[in-house]
């Protein structure tokens, strides 16, 4: 099995996972992947309700697509993108048909959210409270016909259960499928420098990601698979390369912030409603219309 450089851009057609060589040299940290990464979350993902709200609403009528939806599109596509190249530089041969699949599933979940927050945002600016369920809002609560309120509970699961899932679903898979290609038997490798200035930044959108989201189970899920992994591995005398260590510590370092912030709103009575159940991790947006909006 000869492996492809990191140039080449199609994925191996080699069916199953074959471990690379011992004699392999060692891996290299993906600095300029995990900065692409990193900026174009913050960017496109992070700061895209934030331009949305920023920017006045003269230059984007409620009827026309925002600043945010740009935002929106443009990491629909980038996103798929960089996640092919990193892919490519796995030291194993991945699955192809599960990778092509998840990025099929990636980019329609993503585009799914991609309308419902959309119409999300023009509710906001109309008054929509996000701490609220759509029944109680005071905006949607007395429309008429009545019938009109369950189109919108029909939006809300678009946007925040069906897109959320066939969005983060595939992405936590993809992520899983390079992390276990991240192991070598040679010597035990560390994060550079680079990779330590990431890291911070890398975990805090994953906390926003996590909370927005509403994938914390998903999350866990993958972070006890990923352990398991290592452990498993560990036993074979494989150690994790740079580049899975510093994905272990930013699943870590965002399951900290992660438990701060439910400790932090644990007794909010407001936000208590809105998330009931035994998990309860509130979203960043809900405690912004809650707490700060107003103010």
């Amino acid at each position: 099995q000869i492996i492809k450089p990191p140039s080449s851009f199609f994925i191996s057609s080699s069916i199953g996972r074959e471990k690379a060589s011992a004699s392999t040299p060692q891996s290299q940290f993906h600095v300029d992947l995990w900065c692409y990464f990193t900026v174009q979350n913050w960017i496109l993902d992070f700061g895209r309700p934030i331009v949305m709200i920023i920017l006045p609403l003269e230059w984007f009528p409620l009827n026309k697509p925002s600043a945010g939806d740009y935002f929106h599109m443009a990491y629909n596509v980038i996103t798929p993108f960089l996640l092919l190249k990193l892919m490519e530089r796995s030291t194993t041969t991945l699955p192809r048909s599960a990778v092509y699949l998840s990025i099929i599933t990636f980019v329609m979940g993503a585009s799914i959210h991609l309308v419902g927050d959309s119409i999300n945002h023009r509710l906001i600016l109309s008054g929509y409270q996000n701490h609220l369920s759509v029944r109680e809002n005071p905006i949607i609560k007395d429309l008429k016909p009545a019938s009109l309120i369950d189109s919108f509970e029909l939006l809300y699961y678009y946007d925040e259960h069906l897109g959320h899932c066939m969005w983060y679903i595939p992405f936590f898979l993809i992520i899983f499928l390079y992390f276990t290609g991240c192991f070598t038997q040679a010597k035990e490798e560390k994060v550079p420098r680079s990779g330590w200035l990431l890291l911070g930044p890398s975990a805090i959108y994953y906390w926003y990601l996590v909370t927005e989201g509403q994938i914390f189970v998903l999350y866990v899920f993958t972070f006890f698979a990923m352990a398991a992994t290592v452990m498993r591995q560990k036993r074979m005398g494989y150690v994790l390369d740079s580049n899975g260590r510093f994905l272990l510590y930013n699943f870590i370092i965002t399951l900290g912030l992660v438990v701060v912030w439910v400790i932090y709103l644990w007794n909010d009575n407001v936000l208590r409603k809105k998330y009931p159940g035994i998990i309860y991790v509130p979203e960043p947006w809900s405690y912004y219309t809650l707490h700060i909006k107003g103010s």
